[in-house]
């Protein structure tokens, strides 16, 4: 009809409002990648990347420095580093966005169900034993392989007749963590001065050290796990109607939540093996992107990924250039963002209920 005007949905604007912060992730993200490589003790200009890169695909320009110094510290330090970051806090962000779905809450994270506590027990156990000494890969391993153990033991424990209830889960969470700590206070106690100090390095989280060999490890676990999140969005997008009503509509949720939390302790665990415990990115990018986006859970995951992603790379940014000559633990570069904003969730989500949350 002519002279008819069409009114925007409300999903139109949700539509435009993704792609609008999308774009935005990805050019902040863009930047920060850029600032993170030709900053830090040693300064590299960004001509010099752009040559230094293009160099690596073959083509040669006037940019390309002459100095093999400027490769190497971007190729073999700052590069995989910065990609380690990129998937270490992708992994973080989305098995945020599974959590707060699968527990309906916005303030759970993948620390409820022991993810954390299991991968530094792992962690710990592996340095205090000595194990540490057969080879670089012997923590991580021990560390992904805590954290497997302590997802399974809460999962296993909690179900009863083919089915788990959240509550039962969550209250298994609190007690396989206090287990874990009480395994890492022993650990600790009967270390050496020398192992305290990598337990206590370890648990704040840092990229210092990151080779290719570790981005090769990493990358294909948590591409699986966002791909696997992506496709169990629509099911969680039921599933927040509430379990009764998603079941008429012929979900399955109990497939649903074991399939959310294997995803969650491969992203976590593949996280922690190599950067340490990395605390409050599962927690703030999730909630942030919603507030922004909405609630849907396929755009929710897209926009957590880089969201996450671009948070880990600021902080290690911060880590390498606040102070000369140091490299600053990025669990407490986030916790000094995540903290303040926890406590304004819990503010918020108090005056919301009209009361305590």
């Amino acid at each position: 009809m002519t002279g008819e005007v069409v009114t925007p949905t409300p999903t139109t604007h949700r539509g435009l409002r993704f792609a609008l912060v999308l774009i935005g992730l990805i050019s902040a993200l863009v930047i920060t990648c850029v600032a993170s490589i030709t900053s830090g003790q040693y300064q590299l200009s960004p001509s010099g990347l752009v040559g230094v890169l293009l160099h690596g695909i073959g083509i040669d320009t006037a940019w390309a420095p002459d100095s093999a110094t400027d490769y190497g510290v971007i190729y073999s330090i700052r590069l995989p580093r910065l990609v380690l970051g990129l998937l270490v806090g992708a992994a973080l962000a989305v098995s945020g966005v599974l959590m707060q779905a699968i527990f309906g809450n916005p303030l759970a994270d993948a620390g409820v169900v022991g993810v954390s506590s299991g991968a530094a027990l792992g962690a710990a156990a592996s340095i205090t034993l000595g194990l540490a000494s057969f080879g670089m890969w012997t923590t991580p391993a021990f560390a992904f392989l805590g954290g497997l153990v302590a997802v399974m033991a809460v999962y296993l424990i909690s179900r009863s007749g083919g089915r788990t209830e959240v509550v039962t889960l969550l209250l298994t969470g609190i007690a396989i963590n206090a287990i874990a700590g009480a395994g890492m206070a022993f650990l600790t106690f009967l270390g050496t001065t020398s192992t305290r100090e990598q337990i206590v390095f370890w648990q704040l989280g840092s990229l210092n050290g990151a080779l290719w060999s570790h981005t090769a490890l990493v990358a294909p676990l948590v591409a699986v796990g966002v791909i696997v999140a992506l496709v169990v969005a629509p099911g969680l997008d039921l599933f927040a109607l509430g379990e009764r009503t998603a079941r008429h509509l012929g979900l399955n949720v109990e497939l649903l939540r074991i399939v959310v939390i294997v995803t969650v302790a491969v992203l976590v665990c593949a996280a922690v093996a190599f950067a340490g415990i990395i605390g409050f990115a599962g927690l703030v990018v999730p909630h942030l992107m919603r507030m922004i986006i909405g609630p849907a859970h396929l755009p929710l995951v897209i926009a957590s990924a880089f969201g996450g992603a671009l948070l880990i790379s600021l902080a290690d940014l911060v880590a390498r250039t606040a102070v000369p000559l140091a490299d600053l633990p990025i669990g407490m570069i986030t916790a000094l963002v995540g903290g303040p904003f926890f406590l304004w969730l819990l503010v918020r989500t108090r005056r919301r209920s009209g009361g305590w949350a």
